[in-house]
C-alpha cells in the first residue's frame, strides 16, 4: 500500500477527524475475552483533543468490548494502542488512570455501602493529597453531589449512582474520560440529564469516548461517531451527518431504535 493509498483509508476509517496529533490512537484492534475467540476484528478509533467521540451499533457489535480493551480490561491480541504518542497496548487500569485515563462501566460503578464523599475520596486513592483541591472542581461540575456527600451511594436512584461515577471517574483529573453506556436503565428525563451532564464535562477540557445504545441521542451531542458491527468499523463520521445517512439509518438506527424500545419495556416490565 503506497503511503498516499494509507493515508486514504485512514481518512475513511477516522471520516471528520481533526488533523494533527491524536491524543488517544487505537489502530486496528484485535481482541477477545476468550482463546481464540475475538470479538474486535481489525477495530479502529482516533481521539483529540477536546472532542466527544460516540461509538454506537447493534447488539453484540463489540461496542463495550472496546471500550473495555482501551482501559486494559480485555486483552489486545494484536494492533497498537498509544495515549499522546507512548504506547500502552495492554496496559494496566491503575497504570492508565496514572496517564490520565478514566473509566466509568454500566454497571457495579459505585462502592454502595460508601457515602458520596468516600466514593470520591476513592477516585484519588492513588494520590490522597490531591482530595481537596480536586473535590472543589468536580462539586463545582455536579452541585447536587455536594449537598448530599454524607449520604450512602447505595440509597441514590440510577441517575445519581450514574452521577457519582462520573464524579469520582473525574477526580484523578483525567485527560481521557471512557463511558459505557450512561444512559442505559434510566428513564427518559434521567437520559437527557446524562447526556447533558457527559457534553457538560467535554466542555469542562475532558476528550470523552461514549459507547451508547441511544444511538440518535447520542449522535446528536458527539463531534463524531464510529458504527461498528460483527467487531468492526462500518461506518464514521460527524455525529450530525451520520444521523441523516440513509445507509446508517437503514441499517443500524432503526434496529438501535427497536433495541432500546425492548430494554426499556423491559426494564419497566
Amino acid at each position: 500500500m503506497t503511503p498516499e493509498s494509507q493515508t486514504a483509508t485512514l481518512a475513511e476509517v477516522h471520516r471528520g477527524a481533526p488533523s494533527g496529533e491524536p491524543l488517544l490512537f487505537a489502530d486496528d484492534l484485535v481482541a477477545g475475552y476468550l482463546p481464540g475467540v475475538n470479538i474486535l476484528q481489525s477495530c479502529s478509533l482516533v481521539l483529540h483533543p477536546g472532542e466527544l467521540v460516540g461509538i454506537i451499533g447493534p447488539n453484540g457489535a463489540g461496542k463495550s468490548t472496546l471500550l473495555k480493551s482501551l482501559f486494559g480490561l480485555v486483552n489486545i491480541r494484536s494492533g497498537t494502542l498509544t495515549l499522546k504518542g507512548e504506547e500502552i497496548t495492554n496496559m494496566r487500569a491503575d497504570a492508565l488512570v496514572r496517564r490520565g485515563v478514566g473509566f466509568v462501566p454500566q454497571t457495579n460503578n459505585v462502592f454502595p455501602s460508601l457515602t458520596i464523599e468516600e466514593n470520591l475520596q476513592m477516585g484519588v486513592f492513588q494520590t490522597p493529597k490531591q482530595y481537596a483541591e480536586r473535590v472543589e472542581a468536580v462539586i463545582d461540575l455536579f452541585p447536587e453531589l455536594g449537598k448530599r456527600r454524607k449520604q450512602r451511594a447505595g440509597a441514590l436512584s440510577g441517575g445519581e449512582r450514574q452521577m457519582v461515577a462520573m464524579a469520582r471517574a473525574l477526580m484523578p483529573e483525567p485527560s481521557v474520560l471512557l463511558l459505557d453506556e450512561p444512559s442505559a436503565g434510566l428513564s427518559p428525563v434521567r437520559q437527557d440529564e446524562a447526556f447533558l451532564r457527559t457534553r457538560r464535562i467535554n466542555k469542562a477540557g475532558v476528550s470523552v469516548v461514549i459507547v451508547e445504545q441511544n444511538a440518535r441521542r447520542a449522535l446528536q451531542i458527539c463531534d463524531r461517531a464510529y458504527v461498528l458491527d460483527q467487531g468492526t468499523n462500518a461506518y464514521s463520521g460527524p455525529g450530525r451527518d451520520l444521523m441523516s445517512d440513509p445507509k446508517v439509518i437503514e441499517l443500524y438506527l432503526g434496529t438501535l431504535a427497536a433495541d432500546v424500545e425492548a430494554a426499556e419495556e423491559d426494564h419497566g416490565a
